[in-house]
């Protein structure tokens, strides 16, 4: 999802307002009175309501992580750290915006919105693998998504209610899963490859001896 500057502007001013009216056009009228714009122009922007503000301000938030993670200049670290700083990136540039996001969450966790939420967390985890330099066009490509998926999600539960300084409890807990998630892989490799080994061969087609004539 593409953001223009006008968007983002009222975006910045909306997340300040959300904790007290909600994912709302009356949190949008603020916002914009905020920027010195017209109340009315509430009812043209966001015309899909909740789901549309909720979408396009966390497209923002991908946006500026990728911007400073190329900025931050990862490619030195090995991925695990690049993933790991780049979520820290994320969590740091969102931390006065928690409440909004803990909303957020609310709204995208009723059964009827799994659609946008299922898109949100994919676009999330999409661009924290691309600021990281993933290049993978495998089936490794799906399955790196589906295990950053669970741990970036855990990771975002437990931030919402950490009042460590600096979100350092946060940090501990993301290192443990992106420690357990190492681990996991280690064990795989371990055992496949003894079973691909073990793996007995598909039999070739066997040709009968020719028949010796009797005497």
């Amino acid at each position: 999802m593409q953001i223009d500057e006008d968007t983002a502007a009222l975006l910045d001013a909306l997340l300040p307002q959300v904790p007290f009216d909600g994912w709302t056009q009356t949190a949008v009228r603020h916002a914009l009175a905020s920027i010195g714009r017209p109340r009315e122009d509430a009812v043209l922007m966001f015309p899909n309501g909740p789901g549309e503000m909720i979408e396009s301000a966390f497209a923002l938030m991908d946006r500026r992580m990728e911007e400073q993670a190329a900025a931050a200049d990862l490619a030195a670290y090995r991925l695990t750290a690049r993933v790991r700083a780049i979520i820290t990136i994320r969590l740091e540039q969102t931390r006065g915006d928690k409440e909004a996001i803990r909303r957020a969450l609310s709204w995208l966790s009723l059964p009827m919105h799994a659609p946008i939420a299922a898109r949100i967390t994919a676009a999330t985890v999409d661009a924290i693998w691309h600021a990281a330099g993933d290049t993978s066009a495998d089936f490794s490509w799906y399955t790196k998504r589906g295990i950053l998926a669970a741990v970036y999600g855990a990771t975002l539960l437990y931030w919402l209610n950490d009042h460590s300084e600096g979100d350092e409890d946060t940090l501990h807990f993301l290192d443990r899963r992106l420690g357990d998630v190492a681990r996991i892989g280690k064990i795989r490799k371990t055992i496949s490859a003894p079973c691909r080994r073990l793996r007995p061969r598909r039999p070739g087609r066997t040709v009968p001896a020719p028949l010796t004539p009797q005497r």
